[in-house]
């Protein structure tokens, strides 16, 4: 894969090298070979990105809002110490002191006071296959978000936006998916966690050695969870006396391992086929039409998970509570997994989304946009191109 400086990704790293030393055999990961074996020219396409800036009014409204939460989230705090506020917070004990903190004193702050009041957002429960349609449960809180308790309604068929099921093969069970079931019944539905708990099977050891094969690498290690994938090793390669430089857009975990690390960190600005067939087509329809309305989206123009910045904490619950409302379901990120003033919604694209499903969401949020105030992009555009055709993805001789 070559990007329009020259430069070319090998085994996952970009390296900047000339065109004549790309088309030499130097080590590439197996995507790549392939693509220079059948002339694939989609490999070779310029990367568009976007991280429009927001306008000055809506930043100073950001901030002026976080102020005004943060006075009266001191001022209950305040009250929280001379015991006139009950505080559920959770508190670490002192023998714990010596131990490198969980939390960091202005997002545990966050947390009592601001995150909470919006927490009914989070962790919503479902009760059915996070396919493109799903069930979820309904809760209420008595005691503003810091419990749950369920009122035995269903929310039935809410649009899902919110799952990582970029291929839609998250469904109902049937017999297509026997090999599933045979997997569960042999191995049993903790192959992965720790491997301290289940220790390293056949199954394992097999993962490992296609993804060796697959990067053109000696060995591989694979772990059952991507969060902490992260967040747990990045401490075992790094410690005081060390320097990360870190994304200013990484992924949280990225983030927790690296202030769990004690490591130094500076921060720097950030920059089957028929089933990828469908899932790119309605990843260019939606975020083309989120663009047309107004909306400020960030990242790659062909990535299925698409950012709608909200920036203002008090948007983010009205905005999730509203489509829930509407049968919508999407996840919105706050701080600290994004800067303090870049709340956002985030939408994953499905293959397994209809257009009809997908004209639903883009209808609720132009009326929602307009609602909530938040089409806040200078950049319009007006005009919408011919989106993917069926031989868009046909290889080239």
């Amino acid at each position: 894969m070559v990007d329009p400086g020259g430069g070319a990704v090998c085994n996952g790293t970009l390296h900047n090298q000339s065109d004549h030393c790309h088309r030499k055999n130097c080590t590439r990961n197996g995507m790549v070979k392939e693509a220079q074996q059948n002339g694939n020219s989609n490999f070779y396409k310029p990367v568009v990105e976007s991280f429009e800036e927001a306008p000055l009014h809506v930043m100073v409204f950001t901030y002026l809002g976080y102020g005004i939460g943060t006075l009266f989230g001191y001022l209950r705090d305040f009250l929280r110490n001379w015991g006139i506020e009950k505080c559920n917070a959770a508190i670490e004990r002192e023998e714990q002191k010596d131990f490198v903190p969980l939390y960091q004193s202005f997002e545990n702050f966050y947390t009592r006071n601001l995150y909470m009041r919006i927490r009914d957002n989070w962790n919503r429960p479902i009760c059915s296959a996070p396919g493109a349609l799903f069930d979820v449960m309904e809760r209420v809180s008595d005691d503003y978000n810091w419990t749950f308790r369920f009122t035995g309604r269903i929310i039935k068929d809410v649009i899902n936006m919110g799952s990582y099921n970029f291929l839609g093969l998250a469904a109902k069970y049937d017999e297509s998916m026997k090999t599933v079931k045979d997997a569960l019944e042999t191995y049993g539905l903790g192959v992965g966690s720790t491997r301290h708990e289940m220790g390293t099977l056949d199954k394992h050891k097999e993962l490992e050695d296609l993804v060796a094969k697959f990067l053109n690498v000696e060995a591989a290690m694979v772990f059952g969870m991507g969060f902490a994938t992260n967040s747990m090793n990045i401490p075992a390669l790094v410690g005081k006396g060390c320097l990360i430089l870190s994304d200013e857009l990484n992924h949280a975990s990225l983030v927790l391992g690296a202030r769990l690390s004690g490591a130094t960190i500076r921060i720097f600005k950030h920059n089957r086929l028929q089933r990828v067939q469908q899932l790119a087509e309605n990843t260019r329809y939606f975020r083309q039409r989120l663009s047309e309305m107004g909306f400020i989206i960030y990242g790659n123009e062909e990535s299925p998970v698409v950012p709608l910045l909200l920036y203002m904490p008090a948007k983010v619950a009205a905005f999730a509570r509203h489509l829930l409302k509407r049968k919508i379901g999407v996840v919105v990120v706050g701080f600290p997994a994004t800067p303090l003033a870049e709340a956002r919604a985030r939408f994953c694209v499905s293959a397994a989304h209809t257009r009809e499903m997908l004209d639903a969401v883009l209808e609720a949020l132009d009326e929602m946009g307009d609602l909530l105030h938040v089409k806040y992009s200078r950049n319009r555009k007006s005009a919408r191109p011919e989106l993917y055709d069926e031989t868009s993805f046909e290889l080239e001789d």
